[in-house]
């Protein structure tokens, strides 16, 4: 396993939407078992592909809170085959934004079809804070980021702030 560069705001890259993944193979796996690595790393309860420079549809969660052991999640292809009509707000944070906290209202619940590592159709049934990092990994893996739930002023806010913070690395 390997920790790979998570991608910051504003990289175009994190617009691109993602292609399915036609085959899963070793290489498939070991992208997994990096992302997760990556993600613990940073830490964070998710990662999709995209945000380490890969557009294929990956995700990786763990929405287990310590001191409970660890409970992977790897989703390929993921889909969201149903989703609660009631809505709340919920806070997120991104590991493309760091740093960067918003509200944003949410279903509380879906349903994410998907195949997992050995390419097993399998539907998981999510809710709280495993439904809103499945709902927000899936949004990354069709090119939509957190500061598109919110309004402009506070997306404005925010990638001024993303900028600043490139520049200030660049000099570095």
């Amino acid at each position: 396993m390997a920790l790979r560069q998570i991608i910051t705001a504003p990289d175009p890259r994190l617009r691109e939407t993602s292609r399915p993944v036609e085959d899963i193979d070793d290489d498939i796996r070991t992208l997994m078992d990096d992302m997760l690595e990556t993600m613990y790393a940073a830490p964070g309860v998710g990662l999709s592909a995209i945000q380490v420079g890969v557009a294929q549809r990956i995700v990786v969660i763990d929405t287990a809170k310590d001191p409970a052991p660890p409970e992977p999640l790897r989703l390929i292809n993921p889909e969201i085959i149903w989703q609660a009509e009631q809505t709340g707000p919920f806070e997120e944070g991104c590991l493309s934004f760091p740093d960067q906290y918003e509200e944003v209202e949410r279903p509380g619940a879906v349903h994410v079809q998907y195949l997992d590592e050995n390419g097993e159709r399998r539907v998981i049934e999510a809710e709280g804070l495993q439904a809103i990092a499945l709902q927000h990994e899936i949004d990354h893996l069709d090119g939509v980021l957190l500061v598109d739930h919110i309004s402009t002023i506070k997306r404005n806010i925010i990638m001024r702030r993303m900028k600043k913070l490139r520049r200030l690395q660049a000099a570095e």
